[in-house]
C-alpha cells in the first residue's frame, strides 16, 4: 500500500510504518464508548471547599512556592484566531455592504472599546488614507474589517490568540500572551522570584512569539519584581496522524503525496512530557482577564494547587509506608478509604483480592501522575464535563469526556451527559514527579482507545481524519485526577471577537 515517496515521508516526519499501519486499523475499527456510571457532581466526584478550606489550600500552595521546587505554567498557544473572526470573514464575502446581523452591529457598534482599535486606525489610515471613524462614516465597514483581518493591515485572520491584543491598560493595550506572564507573577513565582512558563505554538508563528517576548519581558520583570524562564515548543512532527479517504484508504493530495494532520491538543502530552518541573498549571490561552478581575483566577489557581500538593503529601506517605512493608491492617483500610472516597477510585474485585494483590493494586494506583481539575457550574457552555467512568482494568474512576466519547444513543449515558451539573473550563494542576523524584512517562498514561475521528475535506475532496486522545481528555487518562468546585469568574474564553466586549475583558 506504502509507495517508496511514501516511506521517505514518514522518515522525514520520524513516523514508522507500524505507526501508519496502527492509525489506518483505528480508522477501520473506530473507537468504543467509554463507560460512565454517573456524571461528577458536588454529592459525588467533585470538592466543594469552604472559604476556611480555601484559606487552608492558599497557605498550603504558598508553602511549596517557598520550597526549592520546580513549578511551571504550560500554555496551548498554537490555535489560530480564524474561528474568532469567522462571522467577520462571513460579512466580507456577503452580498451587502453596512453590517446587517446582529454580530455584525455589535461588532462595529463597539469597535471603539476593542484594545486593537489604536493599532486597527492605523492600519486604517495606512492603507486607506482614513481612519476608522471616517470609514465607517463613508460606509466603508468592510475596509474596516479587511484591514482587522488581512495581511495588508493586523493580518489578525491568521494570527494566534496569543498575539492579538486583548485589553487595554493606560500604559497601553496587552495581548493574551503577555497576560499569561502577568497570571505567572502571580501564583507561578518560586522562592527565588523565577517564574516559568512554557507555551506551545505553531512553527510559522514560533519567530513573531519570540520577538513579542524580547519586547516585553523586561518590562514585566520590572513590574513585578520577577525573573521569566520563558520557553517555547512546537508539536512534533511524529504526532501526526495519516488522513484517509472514505473508503479508509490513505488520502493522497493532486501530487500524489500523503496527506497528514495535525493530531489535535493530545499531541501536546509530548511537549508536556519533555518538561523538568514537579508541578505543571495548564491553560487555554484565551482564557485570561484584564488585571482588575484576576483576583478570582489568582485565587483559585493557589486553591486547587494548595489540593494538589495536600493530596500528593499523602499519597507519598502512603507509597514509602508500603515500599516499607511496615503496615498494619488498619493502615491499609485508611488506604483503600483514601483512593475510594479521596481520589474516588472504585473497584469492584477489592474485596476478592489477596493481601499481596491488595497492597499491589493499591501501589500500583497512587503512584501515577496527579491532576486537580477546576470545575465551573454548567450554565449552558458548549465542552467537556467531569464525568465517573469505567476503566479498561474495570475500575471506575473521575474522568473529563467530550460528548464524542459517550454513546448518546444510550439513554442513560445520554441523560447523564444533558444533566451534568458540571463542566470543564480547562483549569488545571498537575505533578508529575512521584515520591522519590522520578519524572512519570506520561505517554504510558495515555488510553489510545479514546481518540477521535473527523470529517474534513481538502481540495475539495472529503477525507477523514485522526484525533490523539485529547491532553485532558484520554491523554490523562490513567492519571489520579481530582475534581475541585470553582467559581464561573474564574472562566472567561474568548471565542469570538465580540468576546472581548463582555464587560470580564474590558
Amino acid at each position: 500500500m506504502l509507495k517508496p515517496d511514501d516511506l521517505l515521508q514518514l522518515k522525514a516526519k520520524n513516523l514508522t510504518e507500524a505507526q501508519i499501519d496502527e492509525q489506518l486499523s483505528d480508522f477501520v475499527k473506530g473507537f468504543p464508548y467509554l463507560e460512565i456510571k454517573a456524571s461528577a457532581s458536588v454529592e459525588k466526584g467533585i470538592m466543594r471547599l469552604s472559604v476556611a478550606e480555601e484559606e487552608q489550600y492558599i497557605s498550603e500552595w504558598d508553602s511549596y512556592l517557598a520550597s526549592d521546587k520546580k513549578i511551571m505554567k504550560f500554555v496551548p498557544a498554537s490555535g489560530a484566531a480564524s474561528r474568532m473572526f469567522k462571522d467577520l470573514f462571513a460579512f466580507l464575502s456577503a452580498a451587502y455592504e453596512a453590517p446587517t446581523t446582529d454580530f455584525e452591529k455589535k461588532f462595529f457598534s463597539g469597535i471603539r472599546k476593542f484594545a486593537f482599535f489604536d493599532a486597527l486606525d492605523a492600519a486604517c489610515v495606512k492603507n486607506t488614507g482614513k481612519g476608522i471613524d471616517a470609514l465607517i462614516s463613508d460606509g466603508r465597514y468592510k475596509d474596516v474589517a479587511a484591514n482587522l483581518l488581512d495581511s495588508k493591515g493586523l493580518d489578525y485572520g491568521s494570527l494566534p490568540k496569543g498575539l492579538l491584543l486583548f485589553h487595554n491598560y493606560p500604559d497601553g493595550a496587552r495581548t493574551a500572551m503577555e497576560e499569561h506572564l502577568v497570571e505567572g507573577a502571580m501564583y507561578v513565582k518560586n522562592a527565588d522570584g523565577g517564574v516559568t512558563i512554557h507555551f506551545t505554538v505553531s512553527p510559522e508563528h514560533l519567530p513573531l512569539f519570540k520577538t513579542l517576548v524580547e519586547q516585553k519581558k523586561p518590562l514585566y520583570e520590572k513590574k513585578f519584581g520577577v525573573a521569566y524562564g520563558l520557553s517555547f515548543s512546537t508539536q512534533l512532527s511524529n504526532t501526526d496522524t495519516i488522513a484517509v479517504d472514505m473508503a479508509n484508504a490513505p488520502f493522497r493530495d493532486v501530487k500524489g503525496r500523503l496527506v497528514f494532520r495535525p493530531g489535535g491538543h493530545g499531541a501536546l502530552i509530548q511537549n508536556l512530557n519533555s518538561l523538568d518541573a514537579d508541578v505543571v498549571f495548564v491553560k487555554n490561552i484565551d482564557n485570561v482577564v484584564p488585571d482588575g478581575f484576576k483576583a478570582a483566577t489568582v485565587r483559585y489557581k493557589k486553591v486547587i494547587a494548595g489540593v494538589l500538593t495536600a493530596i500528593q503529601k499523602r499519597i507519598f506517605e502512603y507509597v514509602r509506608l508500603i515500599e516499607s512493608g511496615d503496615y498494619t491492617h488498619e493502615q491499609i483500610e485508611e488506604m483503600i478509604y483514601f483512593l475510594q472516597n479521596e481520589l474516588c477510585i472504585k473497584n469492584p474485585e477489592t474485596k476478592y483480592l489477596e493481601d499481596a494483590e491488595l497492597i499491589l493494586y493499591i501501589k500500583r494506583k497512587l503512584q501515577r501522575p496527579l491532576r486537580v481539575c477546576g470545575m465551573v457550574r454548567n450554565v449552558g457552555e458548549p465542552g467537556g464535563g467531569p464525568f465517573l467512568a469505567v476503566n479498561q482494568d474495570g475500575t471506575i474512576s473521575p474522568q473529563i469526556l467530550e460528548s464524542s466519547q459517550i454513546d448518546m444513543a444510550n439513554p442513560a449515558a445520554k441523560e447523564a451527559f444533558e444533566k451534568g451539573s458540571h463542566f470543564n473550563p480547562v483549569d488545571l494542576v498537575c505533578a508529575l514527579r512521584d515520591a522519590d523524584g522520578r519524572k512519570y512517562d506520561l505517554p504510558a498514561y495515555v488510553d489510545k482507545n479514546t481518540g477521535f475521528i473527523s470529517q474534513k475535506s481538502k481540495d475539495g475532496r472529503e477525507l477523514k481524519a485522526l484525533e490523539l486522545p485529547g491532553l485532558w481528555n484520554g491523554s490523562m487518562s490513567d492519571w489520579n485526577t481530582v475534581f475541585v468546585e470553582v467559581p464561573i469568574e474564574t472562566f472567561n474564553p474568548v471565542k469570538t471577537v465580540n468576546d472581548l466586549l463582555r464587560v470580564e475583558h474590558q
